[in-house]
């Protein structure tokens, strides 16, 4: 049995070709394996759990929820959907687990991060995250009514959209430094994460011993997961056939 990760395939009904490569791995490599870890941005944003009849959160639900049936389901947040909470995990069967965590897969133990907040150098997006992490914040927000909650997360959507124009690419992307940092902190020499959309594995030495950090892909152009097992760790694609 394997345990699959896979994160930041920001669906909406804009890219119903995605959604429905979704559905298409959920029915089918997902529930093949032990465990499957959705490692944030899910969704292109969430507005809160009372968004549960919108017509693609549903169809999300469902291929969630038969999946777990299978397989154990974890939905760890991202800064595109930091708004999901237990009602959501309630009808999806998938456990909400905090970022970061540190999980044992077969005899190493592995940091799991969305990866948002290794992006130290953009400090403006580090202000941002703060300021809707925190509970008081999160609980005026979902006091607005649904609609109103939409538009205003359309509209922060837009203006980041803006702003990532005038950020260099280093600036979003993660810092070695706080890799560093966050894996001698969690006692861990494998870091697993998304974010950045910049999939690749980096090898490097932590305390004078091996170390390595793997960056899952996006879903922008296909649809891809990382595959976990005792021989080791392989990216895979999901066949949109299958």
């Amino acid at each position: 049995m394997s345990t699959l990760f896979l994160s930041d395939l920001h669906l909406t009904a804009s890219r119903p070709a995605t959604v429905a490569l979704f559905e298409r791995f959920m029915a089918g490599p997902a529930r093949r394996a032990a465990e499957v870890y959705i490692l944030g941005d899910l969704f292109e944003y969430w507005a809160g759990d009372d968004d549960l009849d919108d017509e693609l959160n549903r169809r999300v639900i469902a291929a969630m929820r038969a999946c777990s049936e299978h397989a154990a389901l974890f939905f760890m947040r991202g800064n595109r959907d930091f708004l999901v909470g237990a009602r959501f995990a309630a009808v999806s069967g998938a456990a909400l687990v905090d970022d970061p965590l540190v999980k044992k897969l077969y005899g190493t133990p592995t940091l799991i991060m969305h990866g948002d907040t290794l992006c130290t150098g953009d400090t403006a997006y580090q202000a941002f995250r703060a300021q809707v992490r925190a509970l008081q914040w999160q609980r005026d927000f979902l006091a607005i009514p649904l609609a109103e909650r939409r538009r205003q997360i359309e509209a922060l959507r837009a203006r980041s959209e803006a702003e990532k124009r005038t950020k260099s690419m280093d600036i979003m992307d993660v810092d070695q430094g706080a890799v560093i940092a966050a894996m001698r902190e969690h006692g861990c020499r494998r870091l697993i994460h998304g974010h950045t959309h910049r999939p690749a594995v980096h090898r490097f030495e932590l305390d004078g011993a091996p170390a390595e950090r793997w960056v899952l892909s996006d879903w922008d152009k296909r649809g891809s997961y990382l595959v976990v097992d005792e021989s080791g760790l392989q990216s895979q694609p999901v066949d949109p056939d299958s």
